[in-house]
């Protein structure tokens, strides 16, 4: 079905105050709504509301009516019948970070010989490939599991399940993905069919660690999580009592200047600091856990 475009061009005082009236009026209607500025030098924006095409002559009765605009002032611009979601991703590049090639489906023939090829399609959970913190997590994956060699991993906060794709890739493992998204489990599943890792990576919707297949594959001997610094800070605790001695945890999501509150969480958990990773103004941490007092059984 094809969209329509209904947009119209005004000063800015007027512009903004059209813009800010279709925000309320639609606001139920969830129809994407924009204000652009087209020539700077007299102040002229265009406010542009994006509608299916059935839908159009309705809502442009409705904005010119409510809105007091004359409505021959109102335009009216079909747009071509694009996936736009697939059209978006055509645009990425490639990501290669060590062995691993991260790609579209439309970049399949620039895999090399020994590159581990990871294929995320553009869909609604995080993970392409391209922000900082998958970067870095990438990065350490590859280092920590060439040293390290776990056979048991959980990939929290897993997106699109392009972290836990890439440690099956890696080595013979058994990969856990975790989110709280239940949409992006389901993209995360279908990305761990599509690379053909479906019988040692297994995605579940899950909030902390309290679901019944985390419970019965825990302790972990790398734990990867790539959400936030506050969340992961609150989790600290319950973070070091699921990982073995010895084991590994890969923390991202977190800004260069959140970096020293998230080690000194951890490492009142018994957990030391091996190694940071920084890209684009994220920081990625490596922690190993060391036998403690606060070794204590998982209840």
């Amino acid at each position: 079905m094809r969209q329509v475009r209904l947009y119209i061009t005004a000063r800015k005082a007027e512009a903004e105050k059209i813009y800010s009236f279709a925000e309320n009026v639609f606001e139920d209607d969830g129809y994407p709504i924009a204000i652009t500025e087209i020539d700077e030098a007299n102040e002229i924006f265009e406010i542009s509301i994006y509608v299916d095409e059935y839908l159009s002559s309705k809502t442009s009765e409705r904005l010119t009516h409510l809105a007091h605009i004359d409505p021959g002032l109102l335009n009216t611009e079909f747009l071509p019948n694009i996936n736009w979601v697939q059209h978006s991703l055509e645009g990425l590049k490639p990501v290669r970070v060590g062995r691993f090639f991260v790609h579209g489906a439309h970049d399949r023939s620039k895999i090399k010989a020994n590159d581990l090829g990871i294929e995320i399609e553009a869909s609604q959970a995080f993970g392409s490939g391209h922000h900082g913190t998958t970067i870095g997590c990438l990065e350490m994956i590859n280092l920590v599991m060439r040293r390290e060699h776990p056979r048991n991993a959980l990939d929290m906060g897993t997106g699109s399940g392009i972290l836990a794709i890439a440690m099956t890739k890696l080595q013979p493992l058994r990969a856990l993905a975790t989110d709280i998204d239940p949409i992006a489990i389901h993209v995360a599943r279908d990305n761990i069919r599509l690379n053909g890792v479906f019988q040692s990576a297994h995605a579940v919707t899950a909030a902390g660690f309290y679901h019944p297949k985390i419970i019965n594959r825990v302790p972990f001997d790398l734990i990867v999580a790539n959400i936030l610094a506050q969340p992961l800070i609150k989790m600290a605790s319950a973070m070091a009592r699921r990982l073995t001695y010895n084991g590994s945890l890969i923390l991202s999501g977190i800004l260069d200047s959140q970096r020293n509150k998230v080690l000194v969480a951890y490492r009142t958990q018994g957990l030391y600091h091996c190694q940071s990773i920084h890209r684009d103004g994220w920081v990625t941490i490596h922690l190993k856990k060391q036998r403690s007092i606060l070794d204590v059984p998982v209840i």
